[in-house]
């Protein structure tokens, strides 16, 4: 094998490697700093709101990349079981670009589009449960925890007023 092909090789592999290495990037930083009851320092959030917004973009473009480092390994790697490792590379990052479409809070949180109420005298809520209570002008709610530990998000109309309560 001559040293060209080994460079070659060595070159396709590092983009692929790098390939793999945005996209993760671009997938999951966003995920670990936009989780649910986690404090966000002041600069973290903003870089994972931005990486948000490019990552399907970027994550298809790594990919459509990896798949070319990929093919252009496999030319200059004459030994068929040496080309697994970058296939497999290839197939993640195309993942990563799937993933990378995919909004994993609306998969988790199950908002509650109209809800429905009865007058304070009228409800069966044991006397110690907790609520969320809102109020807008001489109009007032209140949400069950224990309902909203599953939908975590309401949306409502109170006076007029569009709101969104969020446990």
């Amino acid at each position: 094998m001559t040293d060209r092909a080994k460079q070659n090789r060595r070159r396709f592999a590092l983009l692929l490697i790098a390939c793999l290495a945005v996209s993760l990037l671009f997938v999951a930083y966003p995920l670990y700093v936009i989780r649910p009851f986690r404090a966000q320092a002041p600069r973290e959030l903003p870089l994972a709101l931005v990486l948000s917004r490019f990552r399907p973009a970027v994550a298809i473009v790594a990919a459509l990349a990896a798949i070319l480092a990929t093919l252009g390994y496999w030319r200059a790697q004459p030994r068929k079981w040496r080309r697994v490792l970058p296939a497999a590379g290839a197939a993640f990052a195309i993942v990563l670009a799937v993933l990378a479409r995919v909004n994993v809070y609306e998969i988790m949180f199950h908002p509650l589009p109209r809800p429905s109420f009865t007058a304070a005298s009228e409800t069966k809520l044991d006397p110690a449960e907790m609520v969320l209570a809102v109020r807008v002008g001489s109009y007032s709610r209140a949400y069950p925890v224990r309902g909203m530990s599953y939908h975590h998000i309401v949306n409502d109309v109170l006076g007029g007023v569009a709101l969104v309560a969020t446990y």
